[in-house]
């Protein structure tokens, strides 16, 4: 294999710095190189091993991923090995919600359990009763799931996961349930269930009255509460997600029937990102194989995958991502009940793109499919046989019944010679292959395509805060295009199988999809990014088209007006596609400071203080509009003094990158003081931080920063003239996603894989 790459870029070093490096409680790094990393997960996952054995399983796992062809999840790479109490999986599936006051609690206690360890959670809320419907004993209506969805929500915002990150959720609701019209629309509202990713659980009963144009019952417990023409409710998902991209769609009934594990396991929901189907109390363990690090002769006629070398790889990853179901931490005895009696795990691909453009072959051509399928049939294959191994060596999963096993599901769909292999010796673990997100590992791996998503974009400018709060700005290259650029030089002209996500059709990126998932047990995470001027017709043709391919479900991406800004690709005309990420609305650099601003003083009394918090708001004109600048806050309390200062310097570093800054009352209105807030005007406000959150928020609806709705209003200027921009000049627009990183500013976040995802600095948000 060409290795043209050896030293990591200052991304994917501060990628690893950042998420993955051990330090201590006060930031003392004890990982001090990358190889301690490695050597550190690798002695952690070799501990389950024989004492004489386990040192050179440790040498072998650590050979998988020192040369990044192995990635463990995020998860694993931060938490083997350090003692700390988290868990390894990346999310869970929690318990069915009984349809009581103490069940429903019960799932919020579990849940917010669960994601303090760092683990995302998956619910159904199919089981809650409609809205209006009667509560016995009580003489009152049930409010309905949603209203516990919003409880679920507030509870997201308020734990940070491990690792400083956010907890992320998906939401499912069968597509008969009384208040799925509700479900459906909840997400209108941009300011509600922002920590919830929504999917409605489709059943092939439903998609045949879709065809038939016939009635649909909507019914809970026996009951019709309503019914329904079902294309009408079908028009109604799709043009949800038309409009803001939610809610996505799962095939449950498909999901179901190819289950390896139908005979001892209902799923009615998924993780996060949707690439893990998973029941009650199912946990989500992935590892992916980069196969851009695997290509041999890169660029050239012979440009090849050597599929006994990834036979090798993939069952070291086997073996290593067992050992992870008996090292973790669990959140609940329940989850780890369920890990060990079934021992799934969800060993997937990362790099596909690059690989495919290192082998000649454009994404979305038959011929790339067909190789991605066999890629992906070998590692499928080498995964069973590895998994076959580990139950001669130490048994097969708990559940496994030969008979049950081999009759129905995936697994009856694998070559003769596996199924005699299994019927004799049993299996290790019951599900093997699924295909996750990656946006962050990849950027570690020396930014790789991400997943099995195409390449976003082959160059871009990235901002780097320096510590004397001064940027600059450092040019970052796609993996398979540096490479490109060493091997033939800077002026070569870029060959036609290098496609970028913009160039792409909605049926290109199924045509990827349905290839892979005919070798994936699980399911696979990946967002069908269409143009914005896509007719809904053709949209609605994607579901129907995905559904007719046999895919487990489909979540696709549309600009629109209420998930974000628009993301563009400036190419110059003629020229390769080598573009730079911008954003409208953000500028590249801080707005200068006019020797006079308008703006207004609020007093706010709060009842813990016996002094009064001044807070000075003070904007500026942009776009023919006043939109924030800068703030203040001023006390005769010092107690507050300090984190005053912090918060008013970052809240105006923020408003000063301009664009869409209401995001900073979402965050400041989230903050619960644990030791309880106050009612003021007649409303509970959680904590002081939430309070100040409202009268920045008042401020931005005063000066029409925001609509009465609580929605961002854009410049009349800015949007006459992008629009005349994207009339007179070459830009081509890409995905939607918040115009600015909520960490570092930068204005390079991009929706993939059903995640936000910063190409600066690594942030991920799947909620």
């Amino acid at each position: 294999m060409t290795e043209l790459v050896r030293e990591l870029s200052p991304i994917a070093h501060e990628i690893w710095d950042m998420k993955y490096r051990f330090k201590q409680p006060n930031g003392t790094p004890i990982d001090q190189t990358v190889d301690d990393t490695w050597w550190r997960v690798a002695r952690a996952l070799a501990a389950p091993e024989r004492s004489d054995k386990r040192e050179a399983y440790a040498a072998e796992f650590y050979e998988a991923m020192a040369g990044y062809r192995f990635l463990p999840a995020g998860r694993i790479l931060a938490g083997a090995g350090t003692g700390r109490q988290v868990t390894l999986f990346n999310c869970f599936v929690m318990g069915t919600i009984a349809d009581d006051m103490s069940g429903i609690f019960e799932g919020l206690r579990e849940a917010a359990l669960t994601m303090q360890q760092g683990g995302g959670i998956g619910n159904d809320f199919s089981t809650l009763r409609p809205h209006g419907a009667p509560v016995q004993g009580v003489g009152a209506d049930a409010s309905g799931p949603l209203s516990f969805m919003d409880v679920w929500d507030a509870m997201c915002r308020t734990i940070m996961s491990a690792g400083s990150r956010r907890g992320a959720m998906m939401a499912t609701m069968r597509c008969d349930h009384p208040d799925i019209e509700a479900f459906i629309d909840v997400k209108r509202d941009p300011n509600r269930l922002r920590m919830f990713n929504l999917s409605v659980l489709v059943t092939d009963a439903f998609m045949e009255a879709v065809r038939d144009d016939s009635d649909w019952p909507l019914v809970f417990s026996g009951r019709v509460f309503k019914t329904v023409r079902a294309r009408a409710l079908w028009d109604k998902i799709m043009r949800a997600t038309y409009d803001y991209a939610e809610p996505g769609v799962i095939f449950i009934d498909r999901v179901n029937a190819l289950n390896n594990l139908q005979y001892c396991e209902q799923i009615n929901a998924t993780n996060p990102c949707g690439e893990q189907p998973l029941p009650p109390y199912g946990a989500c363990l992935l590892g992916s194989i980069n196969l851009a690090r695997l290509v041999h002769d890169p660029f050239s006629g012979q440009a090849r995958i050597d599929e006994d070398e990834l036979g090798r790889l993939v069952t070291t990853a086997v073996r290593m991502m067992d050992n992870v179901v008996d090292v973790s931490n669990y959140p609940l005895e329940a989850q780890r009940k369920e890990a060990l009696a079934k021992r799934r795990i969800g060993l997937g691909v990362t790099g596909l793109a690059n690989a495919l453009i290192m082998c000649g072959l454009r994404y979305g051509s038959e011929a790339a499919a067909a190789r991605a399928k066999a890629w992906m049939g070998a590692i499928e294959h080498a995964a069973y046989a590895a998994s076959v191994e580990l139950a001669a060596e130490k048994g097969a999963f708990p559940l496994f019944d030969a008979d049950a096993y081999l009759a129905n599901g995936h697994a009856s769909r694998l070559p003769k010679e596996l199924r005699k292999r299994i019927a004799k010796h049993g299996i290790r673990n019951a599900l093997l292959t699924s295909i996750a997100p990656t946006g962050t590992i990849s950027l570690f791996a020396d930014n790789i395509s991400s997943g099995v998503e195409p390449v976003f974009s082959y160059t871009y400018q990235r901002r780097v805060l320096l510590p004397d709060g001064s940027h600059r700005t450092e040019p970052v290259s796609d993996y398979a295009y540096r490479m490109f650029r060493r091997l033939f030089g800077e002026e070569a002209a870029l060959p036609e199988f290098f496609v970028t996500t913009q160039e792409l059709s909605p049926r290109d990126h199924l045509v990827m999809e349905a290839a892979l998932q005919a070798h994936v047990d699980s399911s696979i995470s990946k967002t069908v990014n269409v143009p914005q001027e896509i007719s809904f017709e053709a949209f609605r043709d994607v579901y129907q088209l995905a559904y007719d391919m046999g895919l487990k479900g489909c979540t696709t991406y549309r600009p629109n007006e209420i998930t974000g800004s628009v993301l563009s690709i400036e190419q110059p005309a003629g020229s390769s596609p080598t573009p730079v990420v911008a954003a409208t609305g953000a500028s590249d650099s801080p707005m200068e400071r006019a020797s006079v601003l308008p703006g207004f003083t609020y007093k706010l009394k709060w009842p813990d203080s016996d002094h009064a918090i001044y807070i000075t708001i003070n904007d500026t004109m942009r776009d023919g509009r006043r939109v924030p600048f800068e703030i203040f806050i001023n006390s005769k309390n010092m107690e507050h003094y300090a984190w005053t200062v912090a918060l008013t310097r970052m809240i105006s570093a923020v408003f000063r990158r301009g664009g869409d800054v209401s995001f900073v009352v979402e965050e400041l209105k989230a903050v619960f003081d644990p030791r309880g807030g106050q009612w003021l005007k007649g409303r509970y406000v959680p904590s002081l931080l939430a309070a100040i959150g409202g009268v920045i928020e008042q401020h931005m609806l005063d000066i029409g920063f925001l609509s009465p709705e609580g929605r961002f209003i854009r410049g009349t200027d800015s949007s006459t003239e992008a629009s005349s921009a994207q009339e007179t000049s070459p830009v081509q627009h890409m995905t939607r996603a918040p115009a600015q990183c909520p960490r570092c500013g930068s204005a390079t976040l991009v929706f993939q894989e059903g995640c936000a995802t910063c190409m600066s600095c690594g942030y991920s948000r799947c909620g």
